[in-house]
């Protein structure tokens, strides 16, 4: 990309069509609503598409209905009784209002419930329960939710301020450079801000809106920002930069958009050092970044407000820094299943190609940032390449974060697993447990996914037994229809119901895994692009008319570079969306897995068996690959050996989609197998 004019001289010129883009919050319009995506991109300016809201898409039996059904009925009400056992809701039952006096029910048994990151996680769960109620209506959860949003509300002070740890003894801490940085002040204003416009689009109740835009615009505008006037502050952990942002886009109201830029930039006021500025992914200019580092989950988030402040300002050295980051991500950084985060000290990324498996960190709320920060980028540009890296993550890195009853999760999601380690064991609970309603919030919101629009039709990107009512940007109301068994089979019948009969584009995304592809349309085939790419199909639309797919499902054999020292002579088997793995369990006499290896030579692909088990994890297709079983003539506590001390013998091995991994007896699984030539 080449510009001929400086940033500055850009954001002048946008300056006046931005703001003219949005509608004030005190207009008759009203922001959030049931009309908008879980990104409210309505108004955007340098937005590529139109997002689709929750309730717009209802989904069918199928792969992520039995998650969503799981996620609502399973796990938000467990998490739910979890944050209450675990004292979580009490930070905000402390105090009544301006009465400050205890209220009834107050636990004192819970000292874990009173941490500096602790609001964030109820107001996660809020955004859970939200965008589960925008697609199935729950008298029950609604009430629940309505009492805590009052007792949210119920703590905010009369300066608009509302944090539940900075209180009392800690209030003179509040907003001192120190605290921004490892306290995450800011941050659960950020969340805080998500839930309240997720809340309000599912119920049109705007309590919870009102107190965040009372927080911003009483607490922090006054006193806090770039002016010389003002004190200076930064996010400490990134994530306030995209709630500033989507505030911006629920009210117009250009200060927000100005706070999101602030914190994007940083402020020399609060001079960090050189091992926080890569810790904490804040604190200094974003364009001046170059590489993914420090803490996976807050450079994740950061990148989601970078993308999203360059939807709206289409400032072009965001947009290059972030291309910047984005190819040292899938290039250097990325684990197969979308995961991200090689260290467990300080749950950072590693150098380039460090990617261990046994000791990958690959946290559940980094793989979610992974995938919104590909949603944004793909919101932006309507390029493939970022849907493709979304399905990955969404399949694969997030999947795996929840058990398949919804009840336990995973905080750290690696490529190899020892149950020896109780740390990496799936749990209900964590001390700082940030995961699961992070991932709730993501299943709940699934359906948002599926779609958008865009000036001269609609896209598809992700594929799931789901009917989406809706409209085009003309206005026109559209119906598509999926079809499919998805992703445990590649056939996809998409039925296309105008209101009228128009002309438009249906953009239907083919996925980069699929060598081979093919497209009818009402019976006729279509000539497709290549893979990674949409495949546009313009014609004038009427009636019902069908549009099928076939995906190529045949199991690939994957390997690594070189460079990535952990994976060397070893394979990765994918098969559609899917990633899979070995555990233990389901091999020959359940010996260890370092006695197997997978038999590679070149007709190993189409050896590989595939059946679905419908008794198995929920049902699942099972992979039968031909392997080897080594047999040692000492004892495997032996250090060294004579290579000739070992035979070997031909076996079937058994694999199991990855996200299913750690779902029955604890059991050694790796996702990276050693292969024999032969």
């Amino acid at each position: 990309m080449s510009f001929e004019f400086s940033r500055r001289e850009f954001l002048s010129a946008v300056a006046a069509a931005s703001a003219a883009s949005h509608v004030s919050a005190e207009s008759s319009e009203n922001p959030g609503g049931s009309d908008k995506g879980v990104i409210n991109l309505t108004k955007s300016p340098f937005a590529a598409m139109r997002t689709i809201p929750i309730g717009a898409v209802k989904v069918a039996d199928g792969f992520w209905a039995k998650r969503m059904k799981v996620n609502r009925e399973a796990s938000i009400p467990f998490t739910y009784q979890e944050m209450v056992d675990h004292g979580r809701f009490d930070n905000f039952l402390r105090w009544d209002g301006p009465k400050q006096s205890l209220r009834e029910g107050f636990h004192t048994t819970h000292p874990s419930g009173l941490r500096a990151g602790g609001d964030s996680e109820t107001y996660k769960w809020i955004e859970a329960a939200a965008f589960a109620l925008d697609s199935a209506h729950d008298a029950e959860l609604a009430a629940t939710v309505r009492q805590i949003v009052r007792d949210v509300i119920g703590v905010q002070e009369p300066s608009g301020y509302l944090n539940t740890y900075f209180v009392e003894g800690r209030a003179a801490e509040r907003m001192l450079p120190a605290t921004q940085i490892s306290g995450h002040e800011v941050y659960n204003g950020g969340h805080l801000l998500q839930a309240a416009i997720a809340y309000y689009g599912a119920t049109g109740d705007r309590s919870l809106l009102d107190a965040g835009v009372r927080y911003v615009n009483d607490f922090l505008l006054p006193k806090y920002g770039p002016e010389p006037n003002q004190l200076p502050f930064i996010s400490g952990h990134p994530n306030a930069e995209m709630a500033f942002v989507e505030l911006y886009r629920a009210t117009g109201d250009k200060r927000h958009l100005k706070l999101a830029e602030y914190l994007l930039e940083g402020d020399q006021r609060i001079p960090l050092r050189r091992d926080q500025y890569v810790a904490l992914f804040c604190g200094s200019p974003f364009t001046s970044r170059t590489r993914l580092e420090g803490h996976a989950v807050r450079t994740m988030y950061a990148c989601c407000g970078a993308a999203d402040y360059y939807i709206e300002t289409g400032d072009p050295a965001y947009r290059k820094t972030l291309e910047t980051l984005w190819q040292d991500l899938v290039s250097h950084k990325m684990y197969i299943t979308g995961g991200v985060g090689a260290r467990r000290e300080g749950e950072a990324f590693g150098d380039a190609f460090e990617l261990p498996n046994l000791s990958a960190y690959a946290e559940s709320c980094a793989a979610i940032g992974n995938f919104m920060w590909n949603w944004r980028l793909l919101c932006a540009t309507g390029d493939a390449r970022f849907a493709d890296v979304m399905e990955r993550a969404l399949y694969n890195g997030v999947n795996a974060g929840t058990s398949l009853n919804g009840k336990l999760y995973n905080y750290c999601n690696p490529m190899a697993f020892d149950p020896s380690a109780p740390e990496r064991e799936r749990k209900p609970w964590y001390s700082t447990n940030c995961c699961p309603p992070n991932l709730e919030r993501t299943f709940a919101s699934i359906p948002a996914y599926v779609s958008s629009t865009a000036k001269d039709g609609v896209y598809v990107h992700l594929f799931e037994n789901s009917e989406l009512d809706w409209h085009l940007e003309n206005g026109t109301g559209l119906k598509l229809i999926q079809r499919t068994g998805y992703p445990w089979t590649g056939d996809v019948e998409l039925t296309v119901m105008p209101a009228q009969p128009s002309e438009f584009t249906v953009y239907v995304r083919i996925p980069g895994w699929s060598r081979a592809t093919k497209v009818q349309v009402n019976g006729n085939a279509v000539d497709v692009m290549e893979a990674g790419k949409y495949l546009p199909i313009r014609r004038r639309w009427s009636g019902r008319e069908l549009v099928t797919l076939q995906f190529d499902m045949t199991p690939r054999l994957t390997a690594a570079n070189p460079k990535a020292e952990s994976d060397s002579r070893r394979v990765a088997i994918e098969r559609g969306p899917l990633v899979y793995c070995m555990e233990q369990i389901d091999q020959p006499e359940s010996a260890p897995l370092d006695s197997f290896s997978l038999a590679l030579h070149d007709g190993t692909e189409k050896e590989i068996q595939t059946a679905f088990d419908a008794d198995l994890l929920g049902g699942v297709v099972v992979l039968r690959v031909p392997g080897f079983y080594a047999e040692a003539s000492s004892p495997n506590q032996t250090l060294y050996r004579p290579v000739t001390e070992t035979s070997t013998k031909p076996v079937s091995l058994k694999l199991i989609p990855y996200y299913t991994f750690a779902n029955r007896a604890p059991s050694a699984m790796q996702v990276w197998i050693p292969y024999m030539r032969g």
